[in-house]
């Protein structure tokens, strides 16, 4: 198994992010129908962020560049590089203070597997 260089990874996705009329650039690392575990590096240019959407599961974010402002409904977290963050299990949105670049990770219930 090779090792993934998250620092290469991280400046090639914000340099796509730069290039897209979106503002961002997403990268799965490990994810799909037949993983729980789903990781996904995520570039966002500043200003521009992720809309209000729900958690398809219980949900991390750890902020590897940049800085970045989660917000529910009801509270807002900003988290910087080396930072770390719960995602609640409530609708939210993300949005990049600064050129930014996050992992996010997400575990979700495997198709064809029953709730405990």
């Amino acid at each position: 198994m090779q090792p993934i260089t998250l620092i290469t990874l991280a400046e090639q996705q914000l340099d796509a992010a730069r290039q897209a009329t979106s503002g961002r650039s997403a990268h799965t690392i490990r994810g799909g129908r037949h993983h729980a575990l789903h990781q996904t590096l995520l570039a966002l240019v500043a200003g521009r962020g992720l809309d209000e959407h729900q958690s398809p599961g219980e949900a991390t974010l750890q902020i590897l560049r940049g800085r970045v402002r989660l917000a529910t409904a009801e509270e807002a977290w900003e988290a910087a590089a080396g930072d770390y963050l719960d995602i609640p299990p409530l609708r939210h949105d993300l949005s990049a203070i600064e050129d930014s670049v996050v992992l996010l990770t997400v575990i979700t219930q495997m198709a064809g597997t029953a709730s405990p």
